[in-house]
């Protein structure tokens, strides 16, 4: 499937986007069976086989342009993947972090050299991504971060500690948030096997995504080559950062959105199968009600979506309008799941039943890419 394909008339374009969507669909399903999902929940991380064999079926980076081994789509390709993932319950796959979030440092500010060294073996699977920006003591506010990189000849001596990277296991390029001369924020590229002093901590237990690592790096005057600098110069990172955040907030709003949409489905057929009192749950008015609530709701959130990716297709989604989607489509999100969990009766409340892993995987939505209460700052300062 070719760039130009990806790129060609309207309607041409829609059904080459609905063929990728369905290329998404057969793989996770083919690749990703329940036993696979559950041993990687229970050894808390993806195989690499399974990214090697996602960037081979050309799901990984789509957006990355053809001169550097992607297929240059647009980001409807991008949220095709993470809709696949939300719908068929993958949520511990990183592809999102590494795809959509990561991939886009790299094709937006990396130079010539460093695009064609890298970005081939991001699309390929070759070389995973993680984003490293979260600390200890630093979290949504990023001028509060501590690592510092300090200049010592043709290399940065960095120190530092980040945690809660997802990919944290897996990546082997590391973007890298950290404070350099005059405490401005420059983005780095770790090259994870060839740097001394660098060091992967524990793969963190969480109450949900138990598939995706999730982890702690340490920094020990970790010597990272001035070549790998992200930008013409440093300081740059926060302006990056910035840029990027609208795509961030549509990316986490789209898997929080496909996840409320399976929920739904998973319901629609539990209420209609199950039996109480002599009838189908979904004979009751209270469950007809509640389901006719969600539906609404998902409705609601997929049209605020759907305006967000056409605004950013075009150029012009403002920061505001992105934290607003984000923080209306994750608040329904959990409300949604919850009130779908509740129609299980304790049901939803056993492991095995796919509407309670739901709802442990989409709590963190509320809280990564900004929490609902920075977003909500967001909002309030542009009134």
């Amino acid at each position: 499937m070719t760039g130009a394909a990806l790129q060609s008339g309207a309607g041409d374009d829609d059904d080459t986007l609905t063929l990728f969507r369905d290329t998404a669909t057969r793989f996770f399903e083919r690749h990703a069976p329940a036993e696979a999902l559950e041993r990687w929940r229970e050894q808390g991380v993806v195989d690499r086989d399974f990214w090697r064999g996602a960037g081979a079926a050309g799901l990984l980076a789509p957006s990355v342009p053809e001169a550097y081994g992607g297929v240059g789509a647009d980001f409807r390709y991008e949220l095709a993947v993470i809709e696949e993932i939300g719908r068929l319950g993958l949520e511990g796959f990183g592809a999102p972090v590494h795809s959509a979030l990561a991939a886009p440092y790299l094709v937006h500010f990396a130079t010539e050299q460093q695009k064609r060294e890298w970005l081939p073996k991001v699309v390929s699977g070759e070389l995973v991504l993680a984003l490293a920006m979260t600390e200890p003591g630093a979290g949504s506010d990023l001028r509060g971060i501590r690592t510092r990189a300090v200049r010592d000849g043709d290399d940065y001596v960095v120190d530092g500690q980040k945690t809660f990277i997802s990919n944290g296991q897996t990546a082997d390029l590391i973007l890298l948030a950290c404070k350099t001369e005059g405490d401005r924020i420059s983005m780095l590229v770790v090259e994870a096997a060839s740097t001394p002093g660098f060091m992967r901590g524990r793969n963190l237990n969480k109450m949900g995504r138990e598939a995706q690592d999730t982890s702690e790096l340490f920094f020990e005057s970790a010597r990272v080559p001035v070549a790998n600098l992200l930008g013409p110069e440093e300081g740059q990172g926060f302006e990056q950062m910035r840029d990027l955040l609208a795509q961030e907030r549509l990316v986490i709003a789209a898997m929080a959105q496909a996840m409320m949409e399976r929920a739904l489905s998973l319901t629609l057929a539990y209420t209609k199968e199950r039996h109480a009192f002599r009838q189908p749950l979904f004979g009751f008015q209270n469950t007809q009600f509640k389901l006719a609530d969600a539906r609404t709701q998902i409705a609601a959130g997929r049209a605020f979506l759907d305006s967000g990716v056409a605004r950013h297709l075009k150029g012009d989604l403002d920061a505001v309008t992105a934290a607003m989607i984000k923080l209306w489509i994750t608040e329904t999100q959990w409300k949604v799941i919850d009130d779908c969990l509740q129609l299980f009766g304790g049901y939803g409340y056993m492991d095995e039943y796919p509407i309670s892993r739901l709802l442990r995987d989409a709590r963190i939505d509320r809280i990564h890419g900004g929490a609902s209460e920075i977003m909500r700052t967001i909002i309030a300062r542009s009134l």
